[in-house]
């Protein structure tokens, strides 16, 4: 009896769709990211893609507890001399909610190719019209 390893023919990959309305934005993070990386699955491999694609709406209602709002910042470089930039996360949250969560998300996936391809699968939307009606996302439901 050998170890299984997933491979490339037998990934059966799903589309969900989770509300992000009144979910916390760091366990919303990892619920995701381990869909994404399919580790919610019993056929998870390490070395290969076998998560499925993530559908979120409503990330523009999604909830920081604490002062997070204002005393979180993001910050970023454009790559010029002196062009280190800051923004707190309650300017992020009302400019674009959903760059908040793709940037909590590519934090928590591998910093390689397989972690880049996993996040290609992640489809974040501000309101609760998205554009993957036509892959007919499965409900995902979670606590937290």
């Amino acid at each position: 009896m050998g170890t299984y390893v997933a491979t490339k023919d037998s990934i059966e990959r799903k589309w969900l769709l989770i509300d992000a309305e009144g979910k916390t934005l760091g366990r919303l993070a990892t619920e995701v990211a381990k869909i994404l990386s399919g580790k919610n699955k019993p056929t998870y491999t390490p070395f290969i893609d076998t998560g499925d694609y993530v559908v979120v709406i409503n990330a523009s209602k999604m909830v920081l507890t604490g002062k997070k709002l204002d005393e979180k910042k993001y910050r970023y470089h454009t790559g010029y001399p002196g062009g280190l930039k800051e923004v707190d996360y309650r300017t992020l949250m009302t400019k674009n909610p959903a760059k908040a969560l793709e940037i909590a998300v590519k934090g928590m996936l591998p910093k390689n190719s397989l972690g880049r391809t996993m996040f290609k699968k992640l489809h974040v939307y501000a309101g609760a019209e998205h554009e993957q009606t036509a892959q007919k996302p499965e409900v995902y439901t979670f606590e937290g």
